[in-house]
């Protein structure tokens, strides 16, 4: 494994760790839009705890490549249905937003392969 995926991997699961801490933590600036999205209060920490797991996953894949590949894989289809979440609720301005934190794990993906 060469510097840019581990530097790429690891930036990806920061980001996606730390937006599961903003969820579980009831940040307002992260609970206000999924109150707006219709997504119900008794989803918030199984997701967050989603978005924390595929993280730390993530980074154990940085030793076991076979779980960072199935980490890798369920948040890129945790940020595709944040995606689906937010254009259902015709946020459009919010779309960009589950997008900035897929991209990376798209990327570490890619890279790794």
């Amino acid at each position: 494994m060469n510097v840019t995926t581990t530097v790429v991997t690891v930036i990806a699961a920061l980001m996606s760790g730390f937006s599961g801490y903003a969820l579980l933590s009831r940040q307002v600036w992260v609970v206000q839009p999924l109150e707006q999205y219709g997504v119900p209060k008794g989803w918030w920490n199984p997701l967050g705890a989603a978005k924390a797991a595929g993280a730390l996953g993530l980074l154990i894949g940085l030793a076991v490549e076979p779980l960072g590949l199935a980490a890798g894989i369920g948040l890129v289809a945790y940020y595709s249905g944040a995606v689906v979440t937010v254009l259902r609720a015709r946020a459009w301005g919010h779309v960009a937003f589950p997008m900035v934190y897929a991209a990376p794990v798209v990327a570490a993906l890619v890279l790794a392969s």
